[in-house]
Parts: structure tokens; sequence; C-alpha cells
């Protein structure tokens, strides 16, 4: 059987997650009281820690968007998105929040309003302050969390080169050290914290789908048809996992968005509509006046245990997700600017999700202030995962909507349980992309098995309390994460625009003007660039690394991941210093319209000997370079890193002395 698993990781998790759900199946009464009591602890002990941690995450995702940091592409200044924006969106939107804003639509508003965490319930007081509570649960602060895990990785992962797993992300404050134990505990965290998660959802996800089959079709509403509905939607989200990101869950996602915005505009349209845009604005407008309130609201001088039900444990669930949605939105984001990359992720999923609970919150709410007469509060108190239907019962083709809404929560089940099983799989094979099947199928199964046995054990609270004690330990980690972003973004600004200039001419301007000429017009082909890489380059790298060698840095020369060679310099802190040639190919230009028309622009390729960093920037070409040419380049870069090294003082790069030397 092929593996591409990093044992320490894919076994330790697998050990932990199986470890915690035998104790829950085998000593249950033991267990909960275990695992109560620790959760309480968390609360009492940790709720100050949790809310100034997410702001402090928004705070800083909100500062790298509106900086200089913004314009940095998430990979090589000249790469492109590898998809559209449509399609980038509706798998943010999918992968995000979808079971969580089917489930709670309806119920926690209503719940918010009939019950409120001070105050009178069942007043217009009461019905404003609900939509602002719900709208601070499901806003920005919830996409603050997940952009600074994504924005973490997708900027190491495509400006470092390094592998696309939470560890990574520590690279500036763990070096090397991120391959070792320290690096494979962390990622052990990501995808405890992951897969709890997302079994959380499922768990959602299941006792709705379950409650509106009973609602329409008299199904019994029992532990065996749950555990039934997890065996059918796990086993349909195998086969999205198996069709692979761009197959399978991206085509989903983009079915869910579009059946998601009609059923909604559905109940905007039957519903009070000239309310519901008032709302909607009035929403928003009293959102943002009581957002620095609600952020830092822990009702210290009026205790509740509200927050710790609210609150807490939303932010606990979403760190919980982070690992997942962190890392799914990092690999779906190549090529996009970092501002692209905030404002996309932290506005748009959040507008739409406040467009959604207004539709139906505001909607259930009014129902109930007028016609329904407490009927939807009564209900939701009953039985949340029914609050929906009922809702739904009480506007017009019920029957048709409640149908759309079973599919609805079954496709967002299936798309949290893909993209989480994607994500947990690349983590445990430290970042490999063409992991065999099984490996996949092995944590779709464990995902569904793990929510399976514990709602059998413990029910959704025995999800939730795993949810909020994987949560604790990766708060500490994101927030290494966030001051290990500052610190690449910062080296990396200095590096291109901190007065870090070339201290030599660059080789082509002392090229005589003829030979210039004769390069430009030259039209390479792959072979070509080939040979200069093997003549010209490998020898020259080679000679440069031996010298410095012998003046004590540790440098070295290896073959590059594109079929080129590079130089390689390691460092102590932010990151080695790499001077690679790669072959690369672009367009040939049309001088002529006699070319335009044959197409030459388009259909006809050129290749050159591109220069490749380590810091993203865009590389250029050295074809026909000497050898002497090509060495006064390398001192050129290499004399800009070393001017970082001691600029003003701070050591950005601190380079690794040859331990033969030492």
């Amino acid at each position: 059987m092929t593996t591409r698993m990093n044992p320490p990781v894919f076994i330790g998790a697998s050990a932990i997650i199986v470890a915690l759900v035998l104790v829950g199946i085998l000593m249950p009464e033991g267990s909960n009281r275990v695992f109560t009591a620790i959760q309480s602890g968390i609360f009492h002990g940790f709720g100050w820690f949790y809310i100034l941690a997410v702001a402090g995450f928004l705070f800083t995702v909100v500062y790298v968007g509106a900086s200089r940091y913004g314009t940095f592409k998430l990979g090589p200044d000249d790469s492109e998105p590898e998809f559209s924006y449509l399609s980038w969106i509706a798998m943010l939107f999918a992968a995000g929040m979808g079971i969580g804003i089917m489930f709670f639509a309806v119920a926690e508003p209503v719940l918010h309003y009939s019950s409120p965490p001070v105050g009178e319930g069942g007043t217009v007081e009461a019905a404003r302050e609900a939509m602002v509570i719900t709208f601070f649960h499901w806003g920005v602060h919830a996409w603050g969390i997940y952009g600074i895990v994504g924005l973490s990785l997708a900027y190491f992962g495509f400006r470092y080169n390094l592998p696309l797993t939470i560890s990574s992300g520590l690279y500036p404050l763990l070096k090397e050290r991120i391959h070792g134990p320290v690096g494979n505990a962390v990622d052990i965290f990501a995808v405890c914290g992951t897969l709890f998660g997302i079994a959380t959802s499922l768990g959602f996800g299941v006792l709705q789908i379950n409650a509106g089959l009973s609602y329409l079709t008299g199904i019994p509403n029992t532990a065996s048809v749950q555990v039934l509905l997890i065996v059918v939607v796990t086993a349909a989200a195998t086969v999205s996992v198996l069709t692979g990101l761009d197959a399978g869950i991206r085509r989903l996602s983009e079915l869910n968005l579009v059946t998601a915005v009609v059923l909604m505009l559905f109940v905007l349209a039957v519903g009070p509509t000239a309310f519901l845009l008032q709302a909607f604005a009035q929403n928003i407008g009293a959102y943002l006046d009581a957002f620095m309130r609600v952020s830092f609201n822990l009702y210290a001088y009026r205790p509740t245990d509200w927050i710790g039900g609210w609150t807490l444990f939303y932010w606990a669930w979403w760190i919980s997700w982070s690992p997942f949605v962190g890392m799914f939105i990092a690999r779906i984001s190549y090529g996009r600017t970092v501002r692209e990359f905030v404002v996309g992720v932290l506005l748009v999923p959040a507008a739409f999700t406040f467009l959604w609970m207004t539709v139906f919150g505001n909607s259930a709410i009014s129902l109930d202030m007028g016609s329904a007469a407490g009927a939807i509060s009564s209900a939701v108190a009953e039985d949340v995962p029914v609050a929906l239907f009922r809702f739904l019962d009480l506007l017009p083709f019920s029957a048709v909507t409640s149908t759309l809404a079973i599919i609805l929560v079954a496709v967002f089940f299936v798309t949290s349980s893909d993209s989480g099983s994607l994500v947990i799989d690349k983590i445990a094979a430290g970042g490999a992309e063409d992991t065999p099947v099984w490996q996949r199928v092995y944590w779709c199964s464990l995902e569904g098995v793990t929510a399976a046995l514990l709602l059998l054990s413990g029910g959704l609270g025995a999800l939730q309390t795993m949810t909020l004690i994987s949560a604790l330990p990766f708060t500490f980690i994101m927030i290494a994460l966030t001051v290990g972003l500052l610190r690449g973004m910062a080296a990396d600004a200095a590096r291109s625009g901190g007065g870090a200039r070339p201290l030599v001419a660059h080789p082509v301007a002392q090229i005589p003007w003829t030979r210039r000429l004769e390069r430009i017009l030259e039209e390479p082909a792959r072979s070509d660039v080939d040979t200069f890489i093997r003549s010209v380059v490998e020898p020259n790298l080679t000679k440069v690394a031996a010298a410095l060698r012998e003046r004590g840095i540790a440098a070295g020369t290896e073959p590059h991941d594109d079929g080129g060679f590079a130089l390689v310099v390691p460092s102590e802190t932010v990151r080695s210093f790499i001077y690679a040639v790669v072959p690369a190919s672009r367009p040939l230009p049309a001088f002529s319209a006699a070319d335009t028309g044959r197409g030459r622009s388009t259909s006809s390729s050129m290749w050159l000997a591109q220069t490749r960093f380590n810091d993203g920037s865009r590389g250029y070409d050295v074809m026909g370079f000497t050898g002497d040419e090509l060495v006064a380049d390398v001192l050129g870069q290499f004399e800009v890193y070393q001017h970082l090294v001691t600029s003003e003082g701070t050591a950005l790069f601190a380079i690794s002395p040859d331990p033969a030397r030492v």
C-alpha cells in the first residue's frame, strides 16, 4: 500500500482522536463529568483570553490588508489566481459556515429575542439586540480567525515555498525546527482540532436533516436514524473527495451557493420584503455602532452563564475550525494579493451571512411578534434543530422549501466533510499534494465515525466539549502564527523597499549594446535553456558556493524543483538566501501584422533562464550571460541580502556559519 503520510502526525493524531472517542464511549458518565469540568474551567478561566485573542486576530488581519503589505502577492509577483472570483467566493462560503448558518439562521435570533443575555425578552429592544448579537457571532470576528490562519499558510506556502501545513506558518520563529518534533506537535493539534470541529458541524447537520425528515415524513428522530444519515452523507463526501478539489468540491460549492441564494430570495419575496430590507440596513448600523462594546463584553459586572454557552463557544468553535478553513482558503487563494485576500475573506462571506441572518432571523421574529403569536419561540425552545422547518411551515410552498432546505443542509454536510478531509490529509501528509486514495478515504471515514460515536454516547454536548478542549491550545499556536506572519512580511518589505538597494551595477547594464540586442531578439528553445543551465549556471553557482564555504558560510547547491539549479545559503531566522535559475516560457512578441495574423503572440513561446528567489519576487532572464556576468549577478543579489543583515543594526537575516569552520 503506497503512502505519503508524515508518520508522527498521522499516527499521533489518530491515536489521540481514537483515545478521546473511546473514553467518551466506554466511560460516558465519568468522562462527561471530567469534560464538563474542563469546559467550565476553560470558560471561567480563559474567557478573557478568547475575547482578547479573537479581537487581536481581527485587527491584525485588517492592519495587514490596509498596510503596505497588502500589495504582496500570495505567490511569485507574476502569479495569477487559480480560480475565478465567483468560484473562489463560493468555496470560501461553503467551507466556512455552511451547516451552521442553516442550523442557526432561525434559531439563534429567536432565542436571543425570547431569552436575551440581559433584560426582558419578547420586546422590540430585545429583537434589535438579538440581531446585533447574531451579527457579532457570525460576522467579521469569525472570518478574522480564519483569515489569520489562511493568510499565514498562503504567505509562507506560496512565497517561501514551504509545505501547506500549519507548522509552516511558524517558520520565522522555529526555522528548520518546523520539520521536527515541535512542528509535528503543532500539526497534531491542528488535525485533532479540525476533526472535532468538523464532527461538531456534522452533528448539527445530521440533527437538522433528521428533524426535517421527521417533520415532513414522520421518520423517527432517533440516534439510529442519525447514524444512518451520517453513513450516507459521509459516503457522498468520500466520492467528492476522490474527484478532487476542482471537479468535486468546487462544483458542489457553486451548486450550494446558488441553491442557498434561491431559498433566501424566496423567503425575502414572500416575507415582509420592505421590512427586511429596512432591517438589513438598520442591523448593519446597529452592529457597527455596538462593534467595540460587543467585541470586548464579558458581562464582568453582571455575570451570566450565557456568554459561555454562546460567544465563548462560538469563538472556540471558529478557532477549532480555523486549521481546516484557513488551510482550505489558503489552498484556493494562490496568486491573489494580500489585500484582495483580506477583502474577499473578511467582508464578502460576512456580508452574505448578514443578509441571510436578516432574511431568516428577522422574518421569524416578525412572524413570532405577529401572526405566529409566540409559536416560533416556543418551538425553538423545545427543539432547536426543527426551528427552520417550523418557520418555513408558516410560509407558502412549505413542503417544497423544507425539502430544498434538507438538500441544502446535506450538500453543506458533504462540502464541509470533503473539504475538511482534504485539508486534514494534507496536514497529516506533511503538505504533500498527491496522496494516495486510501489516506483521503481514511480521514473522511474517521470524521463520520467520530461524529456518529460521540452522538451515540453523549449527543451534541460531547461533540461541543471536544471542540472546546481542542481549541484552547490552538489559540496559542494562532498567536505564534500571527507573530510569524508580521515578521515575515516586515522582512519582505525591508528587502523590496526598505532601503536595501543593490550596491553594484546590474551586469546587464555592462553588456555591450550590440550583444544585448542580439539577446533580446533571440528565441531560445527549452533545450537551449537546459544546456545553458548545465554548462554555465551549475558550475558557476557551485564555484560561488565553494568560495562562500571557504569564508565560513554554510553555502551549498541543489537541483531546483522546477528543473533548474540553485545556490542556497541557510539562515537562522526569517529565510535562507536562494539564487536559482529555472526554465520558464512566455509568448513570443509580435513585431508585425503578419506575426499577429499567424497567431505568433499567443500560440508560440520562447524559453527563458529565469531567476528565482525565496521571497516571491519576480525573476528575470539571465539566458546568454557569461560565467563572470552570472557570478556578478549572484554577488549583487547576495550583497543586497547582506545589506539587510546589517541594516540599521537589525539582523533580519542571520547567516548560518559553516559548522566545519566554527
